[in-house]
């Protein structure tokens, strides 16, 4: 490929007068026991998700793609450590999009990614150009950014021959989305942790589905990642998912079991008790069963209570 520059598996060699990255699964001074409780709470509910929904299945190739942002660093260990643990065989390939930023340190990630051992590929594309030259000023620049990425990274897949592309988000990217699409999509939908793309030629997992951010970001910065700044969109003000991520937050101060409340209703959906004439199927009522659920809603508290009693994902 020629936009795709190849490194191989060999230890990084620092240059005179620098620090190697520290190793994955050590910090430089040693892991705290509360890093260490982080840590395994995330490499457990990636296995999770991981295994809910049969994300990952022997002689996978995985393509791991690396945004240099704390979400990406710590899928990436994750999916490493499931490769350690898991009864199945599975390669890992690591990709990262040099969408050419003007300032993009386009050294740390090779860099990290040697000094691990990692088999990566840079993948070279100035799509920064494309929507500055698209998108007018004070407009964002998430849709087009994305639908380009999305494009290139498909393609690059199917070069390596692989058969998952691994993404970075997270529990708190679904709510965000979930509330995305209910606030200004009119529509019930979300981030799914595994999907086949609409050219059926790619498989994405989100191996992090579970995981909340805040334990993402302690992680991260356990383990003193390079993080590299999106200059292109992060920085962009008044974003509508920033919107819902403020408002998210705020609930989780307000009351938790919200949030949990939330996320687990995107694994509890009654197709019968919405109003979607596509998934169900209204004009045939009288074929169906009673569903289980009945119309008996929260006639009471008990519902609530009785949930409140059920172990959610946290």
């Amino acid at each position: 490929m020629d936009n795709v520059t190849t490194f191989p598996q060999v230890p990084h060699a620092a240059k005179p007068g620098s620090t190697p990255f520290p190793h994955p699964t050590q910090a430089a001074d040693g892991p705290s026991r509360s890093a260490m409780a982080v840590q395994n709470k995330i490499y457990k509910l990636a296995g999770k998700a991981v295994h809910d929904f049969s994300m990952i299945s022997e002689g996978d190739v995985v393509m791991a793609c690396m945004s240099g942002g704390a979400d990406s660093y710590t899928m990436l260990d994750a999916l490493l450590h499931l490769q350690r643990k898991a009864p199945i065989h599975f390669s890992i390939v690591a990709v990262n999009l040099d969408q050419k930023q003007p300032g993009f340190p386009e050294e740390v990630l090779p860099n990290y990614l040697s000094s691990i051992g990692v088999d990566f590929r840079i993948v070279q594309q100035d799509t920064y150009s494309i929507v500055k030259q698209k998108v007018a000023p004070g407009k964002t620049t998430c849709s087009l950014c994305s639908r380009l990425r999305r494009g290139i990274l498909y393609n690059t897949a199917v070069e390596l021959g692989a058969t998952k592309i691994a993404l970075g988000h997270h529990r708190d990217d679904i709510l965000e989305t979930l509330l995305l699409n209910l606030f200004f999509g009119g529509s019930l939908k979300t981030m799914p942790p595994k999907l086949k793309s609409d050219d059926g030629r790619n498989v994405v997992i989100r191996p992090l589905a579970y995981c909340k951010e805040k334990d993402i970001k302690r992680h991260a910065n356990a383990k003193m990642y390079p993080i590299i700044p999106c200059t292109l969109c992060g920085s962009q003000p008044n974003l509508q998912r920033q919107a819902m991520k403020e408002l998210l937050k705020s609930w989780e101060i307000e009351n938790p079991q919200r949030i949990r409340s939330m996320f687990t209703a995107l694994t509890n959906v009654v197709p019968s008790h919405l109003m979607d004439r596509k998934l169900f199927d209204f004009q045939n009522f009288d074929r169906f069963d009673a569903v289980n659920q009945g119309d008996i809603l929260f006639d009471s508290d008990d519902a609530i209570s009785e949930f409140q009693r059920v172990v959610a994902i946290d």
